[in-house]
């Protein structure tokens, strides 16, 4: 999507962003840092040195090794590794049962972990619901306990601030047995964003500065919206994102170098003829795939989007736009990919797409495994035995590989048309929700250690208490 030449044009622009336009930053701790270190401000702008965000650039982690609930590596972010999960906190959900679109709730949290711990090829969790029933200064830990309670994957969490990020950490240490263990071997990501164009809430700053305090991996993922809070022009909201990613950077390197951090520019499109914010515009195509290969550029471990659509069904217009943005995520080795299950803009969770998403991700795993060429997969033996107007299908060299040999879809249909008409014409929605009931109904997940619920329970309890909820 860019070259060589262009990404060091977005790079140089954004650094004249920070270094001439500014940014506002108000966290006490934050511009104490920046002052240290020679950054300038006036009327309420902070003004960062091109040379302070090369020197800082050189500290961020190329590799960022996450593990699984029991210890065990799963996902190490950076080069082209290529992982998926869910999205985070949607307000409505459609409903598995009575297929109507409703108001999401805590136990959407606990059926959307439950369902991607279940499917092979969703590597991460994110929250996949917001609990609308719950006070909001609460939700997130109790999102955050639904998800620890209901799968054993690495999570990618959403937090306050700096106090419910805290209370994870301690449930973390936890599980993990110390701060020492849990530093070593993070089992979850503090999702963290600038508010474009070019500020930075307390809250955000707050998180990350935590975060490098203990030892928690986290991202800071600008999402500037083109047409909007950003230039229309894709080149101009990439090197705002990349301007508004430094700031956090710099900020969060200056205060532990070497701290664990993601990069990501969220190039969402403000179509100007509906005022929708569109996740599937092919301009967010462009500028997310050129967000990658700017990850690529400054050999830093990067967050995605996969998975979603503009639609709001599981339709056809749903099917191209996932498969369009997952498949170029898996070609440009998207690190850390989420929103698996979005619909209608982000404005939705589905469950059925979850599903479709995991094996439209497992059928392209296989592809790009390309084809393995050997002795017994040359099978000249087989070709020998078998000869001029034989068969294969009762050889044993078919036996010996009709597994490996080929990928067998779950959802996407290759009955027969009598067949397709005796399961009631089943579409693949439908498919999808029957394929998710049946996960629901007998997938189970490790219990975790009672001391840890206890733990867990008290901590949260405790947390509450002082907000008084």
């Amino acid at each position: 999507m860019l070259s060589e030449a262009d990404l060091g044009k977005i790079h140089r622009a954004a650094l004249d962003i920070v270094a001439s336009v500014g940014m506002r930053i108000q966290h006490p701790r934050a511009l104490e840092l920046l002052r240290e270190h020679g950054c300038t401000e006036s009327e309420g702008r902070v003004y960062i040195p091109p040379d302070l965000v090369e020197k800082t650039r050189e500290t961020v982690p190329s590799r960022i090794m996450v593990f699984d609930r029991q210890g065990r590596l799963a996902m190490e972010l950076g080069g082209y590794n290529a992982y998926f999960g869910s999205g985070s906190d949607l307000m409505s959900t459609w409903d598995l049962e009575s297929g109507e679109l409703r108001e999401s709730c805590l136990e959407d949290t606990v059926r959307s972990a439950r369902l991607c711990d279940a499917l092979p090829n969703i590597d991460f969790i994110m929250s996949g619901a917001w609990p609308n029933e719950l006070d909001a200064r609460i939700a997130f830990l109790h999102n955050f306990r639904a998800m620890v309670n209901n799968t054993s994957k690495p999570m990618v969490v959403t937090a306050e601030d700096r106090n419910d990020v805290r209370v994870m950490w301690q449930i973390g240490c936890a599980l993990r047995g110390g701060a020492e263990e849990l530093a070593a071997k993070p089992y979850f990501i503090v999702y963290g964003e600038s508010v474009s164009p070019l500020r930075h809430m307390d809250e955000a700053i707050d998180k990350l500065l935590y975060c490098a305090e203990v030892g928690i991996p986290c991202l800071y993922t600008p999402a500037p919206l083109a047409g909007g809070t950003a230039p229309i022009t894709m080149a101009g909201a990439l090197a705002q994102g990349l301007a508004e990613y430094y700031q956090g950077m710099v900020v969060q390197q200056l205060a532990k170098p070497g701290a664990p951090l993601i990069f990501g520019i969220g190039p969402l499109v403000l179509d100007l003829t509906s005022m929708q914010a569109s996740y599937s515009a092919v301009e967010f195509f462009m500028g997310h795939t050129a967000q990658i290969e700017l990850a690529r550029w400054l050999d830093v471990p990067n967050w995605a989007y996969g998975g979603m659509t503009d639609s709001h069904s599981l339709d056809c217009q749903a099917g191209l736009e996932i498969a369009e943005v997952t498949l170029l995520d898996m070609l440009s080795g998207s690190n850390l990919t989420h929103d698996a299950g979005y619909q209608g803009f982000g404005l939705a969770a589905s469950l059925e797409q979850i599903v479709v998403v995991d094996e439209f991700v497992g059928m392209n795993r296989r592809l790009l495994a390309g084809i393995e060429v050997n002795e017994e997969t040359l099978a000249l033996d087989a070709i020998a035995d078998v000869g001029p107007g034989g068969e294969f299908i009762s050889h044993q060299h078919t036996r010996r590989f009709c597994r490996e040999a080929q990928w067998r879809p779950t959802v996407l249909s290759r009955a027969s048309q009598a067949n397709w008409e005796k399961d009631g014409r089943a579409d693949l929605n439908e498919r999808a929700r029957r394929k998710a009931l049946a996960l629901l109904a007998c997938h189970e997940v490790a219990e975790l250690p009672q001391t840890v619920n206890a733990a867990m329970d008290a901590l949260i309890l405790e947390f509450e208490q002082r907000l008084s909820v």
